[in-house]
């Protein structure tokens, strides 16, 4: 039975971050050749990939990752004046997110298949609900596809967000034959002993478990899921399984490329508290 490799796209990495709905194409179409690169060489892909502009910025703006806020009194924005409308937009912007990663892969002679988590998962966290045999299925050119996204929610808080991270640990856990987990970020190596801007090349943790400190940016003013810390703390756990684990510098496609197909590259491997 031919392997299987889960890839996390870091929304920070297919988008500006900084700038409402703007995405980089130019690193979509290099991405999307990793995976017809890897079908090629009888390795199936899962993609999940983030939100970055495309969801972080509304969504922090809302709150909606607390659910719903009734006594709260918000700024309209743009385009919303209550947090049910910032729901529904926010999920009509991760489509036309997710519409732009698919058209990539297109490009790359794939067959995307598409989850929007908000059809078939609820609530939030690891332990979300929602039927994984969606993703069993092999065919041929195929790339299942699904990415972090405004869910609904049992109880009082009706609504929240479920992160690409609690994805992607689940489906490396539960579907088969998957033998290993590559987180691809934007802009550094892995793990890192100092802050980003601080780092030299020695300032890699190229192994990396729980009981390690280390440095990351997480964009507490943007981001509305955990950075850094929920990547690593849910690698980790997916390690724990016995599936390879390793997060690496996105803009280095050639080292997404190699960490798909299981070959050591620069980069953090991720293992299970030692």
């Amino acid at each position: 039975m031919r392997e299987r490799v889960i890839i996390k796209w870091g929304g920070g990495l297919i988008t500006d971050k900084s700038s409402l709905c703007t995405p980089d194409l130019e690193i979509l179409e290099h991405l999307a050749q990793t995976i017809t690169t890897c079908q090629s060489n009888n390795v199936d892909v899962v993609l999940v990939h983030g939100a970055g502009s495309f969801g972080h910025l509304r969504s922090k703006h809302w709150r909606l990752n607390e659910g719903f806020i009734p006594h709260e009194v918000f700024e309209n924005d743009d385009t919303c004046s209550s947090q049910w409308e910032a729901v529904h937009q926010v999920r009509k912007e991760m489509l036309q997110l997710n519409s732009l990663v698919c058209e990539a892969l297109i490009r790359n002679n794939l067959t995307p298949v598409i989850h929007p988590p908000h059809l078939w998962a609820k609530n939030t966290g690891p332990d979300f609900l929602g039927n994984l045999e969606r993703f069993h299925e092999r065919k041929g050119a195929q790339v299942h596809v699904t990415f972090g996204d405004v869910v609904d929610v049992e109880g009082e808080q009706q609504f929240g967000i479920l992160s690409g991270d609690d994805l992607v640990a689940r489906l490396a856990i539960e579907l088969p034959h998957v033998k290993r987990l590559v987180f691809a970020i934007k802009g550094v190596d892995g793990l890192l002993r100092v802050p980003p801007e601080q780092a030299v090349e020695s300032d890699l943790i190229e192994h990396w478990s729980p009981d390690i400190e280390f440095e990351g940016t997480h964009q507490s003013e943007i981001d509305v899921t955990g950075g850094i810390g929920l990547k690593a703390a849910r690698g980790s756990f997916v390690a724990s399984h016995g599936i390879e684990v390793i997060m690496v510098n996105g803009g280095r496609t050639e080292r997404v490329l190699g960490a798909m197909l299981g070959h050591p590259v620069r980069g953090t491997l991720v293992t299970a508290k030692k």
